[in-house]
């Protein structure tokens, strides 16, 4: 079972490709669905292609929230079927097939003077019903603890920057949190070639129908026919690209990157409601490397579809201004560190496709038939990736006369979880001396990341940053990172902070170049 990607196994896939240019399965899009997809047919023993015009990662997938959501937003708009279906995936993810990638995170909402009774009471009501969709889909109490009332000496130790003005405690509501997005895509993408499927990044597929494409290498050049019995279009805000009768409204989401200093390092989410709404919440969320993240934004994107969208300045402003009241000092421009974007793929009302607000529509997803045969998988939510896996391919196949399967992802755990084939007789002993970052990201798999480095001094910092030398090594040997850029932008999420990038772009293009031979 060969879970590493690479530029060697690339080009030599890419030349199995040519010489005998039939799967069963081709998967357009390299983002969460697209790689679940992918895991889910090579599981069931399907010969599966995956080809991704830019990186994996590379569109709405690495700009997520990083939260693994118990569906409470959705319960608000009576959705209590994707509530249901959130709560029942969060509890996969975290009990079975990736409990290294995502971990518990507390949900702190301060009851203090700028939140109105109505808030407060809506707020305390929610977190009771989160507390039945968590009993509801078997959530084990030590993973997610109850929703519980704390005082206000704690509530100021999980947020120490939160406003205590009338602070009379909070309520606690605790819900799942990714490592990183873009790293939990990666290793999905890993599990599924360990499954056999092939997972080509830099390449294109034009003419997309349900029989096949043509791939386009934009690495190598090369440019041939795929035969498929199925074809799957998963390029999420990008679909009708591939399907003009699509209709999809993209929602713009913003966060802006902080140090975690400046929040006196939280180990809580501040979540308080938006001012004037008793639906949308804004929060400060602990990150990876010293960081947290503020957010949400939810807005109209109209217009061409950009490869990364860019953050507009009310974006940043409608941020700054409505977090201040929850804060003891507010933040101001010049303490972001940097900006993320992300575009939802939201199916467009068709009713009323462009008057509803986009924070209205809803998360579901759905799978569309072409005349061509060709199926796409639109809408939907990262956590419920492996669910929109199994439909849209349960769908596919039937819609093409093909033999089912049995889908087997539920129980089958990622690269580095304590139940992959490859790290399940991995002991906690054997990551003992290693640096906790570097478990945190990797999991089981962590033991691996230095032991198969060859550069020198792999466990030194990079840039004097919280990233080992061997981590960027592995992500050319393991994790399919092709350029520089791969790796600053989606294998470490340096890019998140433009100063951080900079500072250690000379140590990792020496590492690239070393390792690559370029």
């Amino acid at each position: 079972m060969n879970t590493a990607l690479n530029q060697r196994r690339r080009r030599l896939e890419i030349a199995q490709l040519q010489a005998d240019p039939h799967v069963d399965l081709l998967v357009v899009g390299g983002g969460i669905t697209g790689v679940g997809i992918a895991l889910d047919a090579a599981l069931r023993g399907l010969s599966v292609a995956l080809v991704e015009k830019h990186d994996l990662a590379f569109g709405t997938s690495r700009f997520s929230s990083k939260l693994a959501h118990g569906g409470l937003r959705y319960l608000a708009k009576g959705e209590v079927d994707i509530a249901y279906h959130s709560a029942y995936e969060r509890r996969l993810i975290m009990e079975r097939t990736a409990p290294h990638l995502v971990r518990p995170l507390a949900q702190v909402t301060p009851l203090i003077d700028g939140l109105n009774l109505e808030q407060k009471a809506l707020t305390r009501l929610g977190y009771l019903a989160g507390d039945v969709l968590r009993t509801s889909a078997r959530t084990r109490h030590g993973t997610l603890p109850r929703a519980h009332y704390v005082s206000p000496a704690r509530a100021r130790r999980l947020c120490p920057q939160m406003n205590t003005a009338g602070l009379k405690g909070a309520w606690v509501n605790y819900d799942g949190q990714m490592i990183d997005d873009a790293r939990f895509v990666v290793a999905v993408a890993r599990t599924a070639a360990g499954a056999g499927a092939k997972i080509l990044t830099y390449c294109s597929a034009e003419g997309a129908r349900g029989n096949g494409a043509t791939v386009v290498d934009h690495e190598g050049g090369a440019q041939f026919w795929v035969n498929a019995r199925a074809v799957i279009n998963a390029t999420g805000v990008w679909a009708a690209s591939l399907d003009n009768t699509i209709s999809i409204r993209p929602a713009r989401g913003t966060h802006l990157v902080f140090s975690a200093q400046l929040f006196g390092n939280p180990t809580g989410a501040l979540t308080v409601p938006l001012p004037g709404s008793l639906s949308r919440y804004l929060f400060i969320l602990p990150a990876d490397k010293g960081r947290c993240y503020l957010g949400l934004t939810d807005e109209d994107q109209p217009g061409p579809i950009p490869d990364v969208p860019a953050t507009p300045a009310a974006d940043v402003d409608f941020l700054l201004k409505n977090i201040a009241y929850a804060l003891k000092r507010p933040v101001r421009r010049q303490d972001i560190l940097g900006a993320f974007t992300g575009l939802r793929p939201l199916i467009a009302n068709a009713d009323n496709p462009g008057e509803d607000s986009t924070a209205d529509l809803s998360r579901k997803h759905a799978t569309v038939f072409a005349d061509s045969g060709l199926v796409s998988i639109v809408g939907g939510k990262f956590t419920e990736y492996r669910l929109m896996a199994e439909q849209a391919l349960d769908a596919t196949l039937k819609f093409h006369n093909l033999p089912p399967g049995q889908c087997r992802t539920r129980d089958f755990g990622l690269v580095g979880s304590p139940t992959h084939p490859q790290t399940r007789t991995v002991s906690h002993k054997d990551l003992f001396d290693l640096p906790d970052s570097l478990v945190a990201r990797f999991g089981r798999e962590a033991a691996r990341v230095v032991e198969d480095a060859t550069i020198a001094n792999p466990l030194g910092k990079v840039a004097g940053l919280d990233l080992t030398r061997a981590e960027i090594q592995f992500a050319l040997t393991h994790e399919g990172a092709l350029t520089v850029a791969d790796i600053l932008e989606r294998r470490t999420r340096l890019s998140l902070v433009p100063t951080e990038a900079a500072a250690a772009r000379a140590e990792v293009t020496d590492i690239f170049t070393e390792v690559m031979g370029e």
